[in-house]
């Protein structure tokens, strides 16, 4: 009965998310911790294409670590791909290849079965679309940016002429990549330009965080975090960067929006960073952002009722878009 219910969720990561047509083919990337998922995604598939190809790897060591050469050669010849993965292989070059040579990418990484029974795989992609797509126009139009909190993050950074990264929850084109449930849309900071304070009071879903117990400061100078400062949170992330002995692994590679009101909060990535209403900076790698940074990792550290300033102009205040697009979400939370 388990895998019944489990092929609610796959069946729309494959449909809805992943628009999968017959005859594609489909490369899950899968290690030994996330085969439940990979097994799940992989039968929703094999009702519509007979191509589907399970690659079992050794779990990654950290987040933004490259998969094996073998894999990321597979992933080059695939049509649609998916990667229910305990470590993140977004941020790599075996991802930015593949995209290139014209596959469609749908991230899953930290997915477990309980996120194919409920949450955010249920809401509404394509209503949301609209709202993400304008938060990214806005951002790929924008110079100077602020993003403030009440718990006071107070960081200012440039986008000028950075592409935005709007990933709706859907994969249609050639190239076309997103992580599911987690709507959200990005950009990559100009190289240095970042200054001033980050607070992250939510969580920080990598390397076994999760849900912060007290705030983590990051203090930001020259577009890279200079000090890391909190309660035993915040000292093993300093000591585990730290540990990687490059300084790239502090360079400020995102700024990015949450937009599914169906996620929660709850200590696992693809959940946390689609809350609607936050906001993350991601740090480390940029290169699939948009950035020129390519480093060993990449995290991100999500804070709770954000205030986004675009060269000037309030749009985001509180965690509350001011925008018409934003009305379909603010009544569907209002009819909860």
């Amino acid at each position: 009965m388990k895998d019944l219910l489990l092929m609610k969720g796959a069946r729309r990561l494959v449909t809805v998310c992943g628009n999968l047509k017959a005859g594609e083919e489909v490369v899950i990337v899968t290690d030994f911790a996330t085969m439940d998922v990979a097994e799940a995604v992989a039968k929703a598939a094999l009702e519509i294409s007979d191509n589907v190809n399970v690659l079992v790897m050794p779990v990654r060591t950290i987040d933004g670590q490259e998969p094996p050469a073998p894999i990321a050669a597979a992933m080059k010849k695939a049509d649609l791909i998916f990667t229910p993965v305990k470590h993140s292989i977004t941020h790599t070059f075996a991802v930015r290849d593949a995209l290139g040579e014209g596959a469609r990418a749908i991230m899953l990484t930290q997915y477990n079965t309980t996120m194919l029974e409920r949450g955010g795989v249920f809401g509404d992609f394509a209503g949301i679309e609209p709202l993400c797509r304008k938060v990214g126009e806005l951002l790929g139009a924008a110079d100077k940016v602020r993003l403030t909190t009440p718990n006071g993050t107070d960081l200012t950074l440039s986008v000028k002429d950075r592409p935005s990264n709007p990933h709706c929850g859907i994969v249609r084109q050639p190239g076309d990549f997103t992580t599911v449930p987690n709507i959200e849309t990005s950009s990559s900071p100009v190289l240095g330009s970042a200054e001033g304070v980050i607070v992250a009071d939510a969580s920080v879903p990598y390397y076994g965080i999760g849900v912060l117990e007290e705030p983590i400061r990051f203090t930001v100078k020259n577009g890279r975090v200079s000090k890391i400062e909190g309660g035993r949170q915040a000292r093993e992330l300093d000591k585990l960067l730290a540990k990687q002995g490059a300084p790239e692994v502090y360079n400020i590679a995102q700024i990015s929006f949450g937009l599914n009101p169906d996620c929660p909060m709850e200590g696992v990535m693809l959940h946390d960073e689609g809350v609607y209403g936050t906001s993350h900076i991601g740090i480390g790698t940029s290169v699939l952002l948009g950035g020129e940074v390519k480093t060993l990792t990449h995290f991100d550290a999500l804070m709770w009722q954000p205030t986004l300033e675009l060269d000037g102009k309030v749009v985001l205040r509180d965690g509350d878009w001011l925008l018409p697009e934003a009305s379909v979400i603010d009544g569907t939370r209002a009819a909860a």
